[in-house]
């Protein structure tokens, strides 16, 4: 029996509470845990249900709601609402912070996007959902408005042939969590997650529709990647869903970039739920997380302080061996980079 059936589980709500001993961030990533699987049960009955399609709204930051959009926001916000350890609540899909009502409002802030990639949803492609989590300090919005630096816990969840859960904790290691549908838990099954220490596979990740909108560094490096960098061309992988994408780098290697460009100068991932959870899971792992070119200087993502709710900006996320060539291209041009 016990070689069939595991009795002894290591679950999600033993991880956090071995690792914090915090019982509300027990509870935090315990209704964040539910929501994942309301949302990844929608998408996986989303043809049968007739959950495809647009649901005539647009969110916060002009783009069309997709119906699950809507159906996975509502799920997460009703379960951090109604979890008690939340104050202040940012969604992509909401122009303004929710604010939890007093008897049932908690110590955390969680800022999110309940669906990121959800253009891919008509065609069946990976999607997901990104989080960061801050302490409350007034139960204003400001207290999300803060760098990287008071992230307290960052993560995703991809919805594709399995659901992972990937997240970490402000200073500690990354862990991977996969969805045991027999038990309805998330069970620990990457521990220690780690970039991979020579930069892994050789592949580069970017939307190249976007190519002549770029700086010259960026095109260079591009350019350095498909023609071949120490002798082998790179392959070219993109998604268009970030977790995907994102997910993919992290356990293969390469470089994922969506840089500030002409069309859009200030980037075009939202920083408080794209781009400082991001940078704190891959920057914990080992790897780069840099904005690139951007306000006139090349700094980390997780030191950006965000100015707005859904604020943008540039991601150029990978090892040192790939964020290397784009750093040395910069250098070319003349731009003070960061060591490496």
């Amino acid at each position: 029996m016990s070689e069939k059936f595991d009795v002894d589980a290591p679950t999600l709500s033993r991880y956090v509470m071995a690792n914090t001993k915090d019982t509300e961030l027990v509870i935090l990533l315990n209704s964040l845990a539910t929501s994942f699987k309301l949302i990844a049960s929608a998408v996986g009955r989303a043809g049968v249900a007739q959950l495809y399609g647009l649901a005539g709204e647009v969110n916060s930051t002009g783009d069309d709601q997709k119906k699950l959009d809507v159906m996975s926001n509502d799920m997460m916000i009703n379960a951090l609402v109604n979890s008690g350890v939340c104050s202040v609540l940012v969604s992509e899909e909401n122009e303004e912070p929710i604010i939890v009502p007093a008897d049932k409002a908690g110590k955390f802030c969680v800022a999110f996007d309940p669906l990121d990639g959800s253009s891919n949803i008509d065609c069946n492609v990976s999607v997901g959902t990104i989080f960061s989590v801050y302490e409350k300090k007034d139960g204003s919005v400001n207290d999300l408005l803060r760098s990287g630096a008071d992230c307290i816990c960052a993560g995703y969840c991809a919805y594709s042939s399995a659901v992972e859960l990937v997240f970490t904790f402000q200073g500690s290691s990354v862990e991977g969590f996969c969805l045991d549908p027999t038990i309805g838990e998330f069970v620990h099954t990457r521990v220690n997650m780690k970039f991979p220490s020579d930069g892994g596979k050789r592949i580069y990740s970017c939307n190249e529709g976007n190519f002549v909108h770029w700086d010259q560094p960026i095109k260079d490096a591009v350019d350095a990647f498909k023609n071949g960098v120490g002798g082998k061309p790179y392959s070219a992988r993109y998604v268009g869903s970030m977790v995907a994408d994102i997910h993919r780098t992290l356990l293969y290697g390469g470089i994922y970039i969506y840089p500030a460009d002409n069309k859009s100068p200030k980037g075009k991932l939202r920083c408080l739920y794209e781009g400082i959870p991001m940078a704190l899971i891959i920057e914990q792992a080992g790897g780069i997380a840099s904005t690139g070119l951007f306000n006139g200087k090349i700094g980390r993502v997780i030191e950006l302080t965000p100015d707005a709710i859904h604020c943008k900006c540039p991601i150029i996320m990978g090892g040192t061996r790939d964020v290397g060539v784009v750093y040395d291209c910069y250098k070319k041009h003349g731009v003070e980079v960061p060591e490496l």
